[in-house]
């Protein structure tokens, strides 16, 4: 017979492997689409010269790498305070430069910056839980949740986020 306890712990880990599953598969493939969807990554690039990106094409190459990697290392659940550290950076960075300025919500033009911030805090939530026992982090023993993962996914997502954004945005002065 199944405990209560048990049956717990499994909904837990079932529902942590969900959240990774969905939060680094779509990420990851959110990635795949900048370097071989419509415009690939000549087309990412030049949107991100655009938007004031101070090296597109090394910055399209940066995003699209950091979306596929952290994605699948959150999906499998490895090294997860890092993985979903990188979930975090590139949420920031991606509401700073395009969808602040929008404003909240995803459905106005040009997208608000609601999306962005449920992925970073999706990501900021599993890297303070830990991958969970159905996890590659699990099988190899290593083990970062509550508040030292909190503090790692936290401060390395958004000081990689800083330093993208202090180093590489420069972003066009408003038309009067």
């Amino acid at each position: 017979m199944i405990s209560a306890s048990s049956a717990y712990t499994d909904q837990l880990n079932l529902g942590l492997l969900i959240l990774r599953l969905c939060l680094g598969l779509f990420l990851a493939y959110h990635g795949y689409n900048k370097v071989f969807g419509g415009g690939g990554l000549k087309g990412t690039a030049g949107w991100f010269g655009s938007i004031g990106m101070k090296w597109p094409q090394w910055q399209a190459r940066l995003a699209a790498a950091t979306e596929i990697g952290a994605g699948l290392l959150l999906a499998v659940g490895l090294v997860t305070p890092l993985a979903a550290a990188g979930v975090i950076g590139i949420m920031v960075v991606a509401i700073v430069v395009a969808h602040a300025k929008v404003g909240f919500f995803v459905f106005l033009p040009n997208q608000g910056w609601e999306y962005c911030a449920t992925i970073a805090l999706g990501s900021l939530a599993v890297g303070t839980m830990g991958a969970g026992a159905w996890s590659l982090d699990n099988a190899v023993d290593f083990s970062f949740d509550g508040w030292s993962g909190l503090v790692i996914t936290a401060s390395v997502g958004v000081a990689g986020a800083l330093i993208q954004l202090v180093t590489s945005y420069r972003p066009q002065p408003a038309a009067r």
